[in-house]
């Protein structure tokens, strides 16, 4: 998976028009420019289906791994964050959400998945478990430990 670097320049202005809190580079914004598989696509249709029923974020794309936050974000959230592989980026939302950083917005990417890069990885059996195993966790840990609460 190869995105664009000059894509940055992007995500910061989005982040000044928006005031936001975070901004989130989206394979699913309409302008973004993407070049992948039909499996990719049904996959991650999939995971945003799942992510909106368990998390209520509005979000489309938590996963495409280029994100600009504000300093107090990234200040309350990172010590709160157990995730260490497949879900870091859902989780960090998460977080960021669950402490009222609402203003989070969506940017255009340019994106293109290499024939043949991440097909041994990205796309398999065990990835797809550990991605929904980790996600889940992350709901129980919001839901059920209200591990993501800010503390009184």
């Amino acid at each position: 998976m190869e995105i664009d670097p000059n894509g940055i320049s992007m995500l910061l202005d989005h982040m000044e028009w928006y005031d936001a809190d975070i901004i989130v580079g989206s394979k699913r914004h309409p302008v973004s420019q993407v070049n992948y598989s039909w499996q990719r696509k049904i996959l991650s249709d999939g995971y945003y289906i799942l992510v909106k029923l368990l998390f209520g974020i509005k979000i489309k794309d938590t996963q495409a791994g280029i994100k600009i936050f504000r300093k107090k974000v990234l200040e309350q959230t990172l010590p709160r964050l157990v995730e260490k592989k497949f879900a870091g980026d859902l989780e960090m939302l998460v977080a960021a959400n669950t402490l009222g950083y609402h203003k989070i917005y969506e940017a255009p990417i340019k994106l293109t998945y290499n024939v043949g890069e991440g097909a041994s990885t990205a796309a398999t059996f065990s990835a797809i478990f550990n991605i929904l195993y980790d996600t889940l966790a992350i709901w129980y840990r919001k839901n059920i430990l209200r591990y993501y609460d800010a503390k009184k």
